[in-house]
């Protein structure tokens, strides 16, 4: 027996026996378990129909979505097994059936465009109303429809007034005597230029002693008569209103910003608009004040931007 394995061929023989046994378990194992995944792979590859506006829908089959009764579309299930389970992957068709855009995630800050309406409105700081300086009856009116631009300095109305010719000739007799009583001769003279009547009208009165039974009404500034407030023959007091006036040189654009559109919006932004009535023209201009009370009717504040208005093109 010690013999036999000693024999160096015998040796050789048994172990190429003993690793062809080795090998011949190892590889039957092993193509067992390749069978084994082959046959999930195939299972894991059946074909799955969902809807593209209802990505919950499984349907082994295609047919119809028994929501929207849209047609189903295959799922394409190409992934590993490490993709997670409820995600949904579509074909570039399916993609742009749902309209499913993308993009690449990143860091900025958040931009919005918002579409406003709102309306042109005279500066409320360029309003002005004429007043009629002294107690009378309106004779002449020279301005008699609202509209109608004026000049600074121009005649608007004549104003007849017992009181100025009260006036006038108490201060024709104070001349005559103001070397004696200064006091009585300024304090006529006051009386009138508080009336806004010139020093050279004063001058005038006082060297041809002639009284003036009218008064003229002049304007004091440039602008639009957007209301007239009398009419010819009409009894005024002192202080009375007889038109208002707006320079529209420079007008305010209001817009109705929503609670919502408000985070958006802030001092000093550009806004680009345009109106119905100047179609293909663009203007731009800067957020100058937000209104801090929200309208409790309609919950809309106010986004005010000031603009030039050369020509008037901007109408109230």
């Amino acid at each position: 027996m010690k013999k036999i394995f000693s024999n160096q061929y015998f040796r050789y023989s048994l172990f190429l026996i003993v690793g062809l046994l080795i090998g011949w378990a190892v590889f039957h194992s092993s193509g067992k378990n390749e069978k084994e995944n082959n046959h999930q792979v195939q299972e894991s590859k059946a074909e799955v129909w969902t809807c593209s506006m209802h990505p919950q829908i499984r349907m082994d089959k295609p047919g119809k979505c028994p929501i929207c009764a849209m047609d189903l579309i295959l799922l394409n299930q190409s992934g590993g097994a490490t993709s997670d389970p409820m995600a949904i992957h579509l074909t570039k068709e399916a993609a742009q059936l749902a309209n499913v855009l993308t993009t690449v995630v990143g860091r900025q800050n958040p931009v919005k465009e918002l579409r406003l309406y709102g309306k042109v409105q005279a500066d409320e700081r360029l309003r002005q109303n004429q007043v009629s300086h002294l107690s009378g009856r309106i004779e002449k009116l020279l301005v008699n429809f609202t509209g109608e631009p004026i000049q600074k300095g121009q005649k608007l109305a004549v104003v007849y007034s017992p009181e100025l010719v009260t006036a006038q000739q108490e201060l024709i007799e104070a001349s005559k005597t103001k070397q004696a009583q200064p006091a009585i001769y300024e304090a006529a003279k006051e009386r009138l230029l508080q009336w806004k009547l010139t020093e050279a009208q004063i001058s005038d009165i006082e060297g041809s002693g002639n009284v003036r039974a009218n008064v003229d009404v002049v304007s004091n500034s440039n602008g639009i008569v957007t209301a007239r407030r009398v009419n010819s023959g009409d009894y005024v007091n002192q202080g009375s209103v007889l038109f208002e006036i707006s320079d529209l040189s420079r007008v305010w654009v209001l817009f109705d910003a929503y609670e919502s559109d408000l985070p958006f919006l802030k001092q000093g932004d550009k806004i680009d608009f345009t109106l119905q009535a100047l179609p293909g023209t663009s203007y731009s201009g800067t957020v100058r004040f937000i209104d801090p009370v929200i309208d409790p009717t309609n919950r809309v504040a106010k986004i005010r931007v000031e603009m030039s208005n050369p020509g008037a093109k901007l109408k109230p």
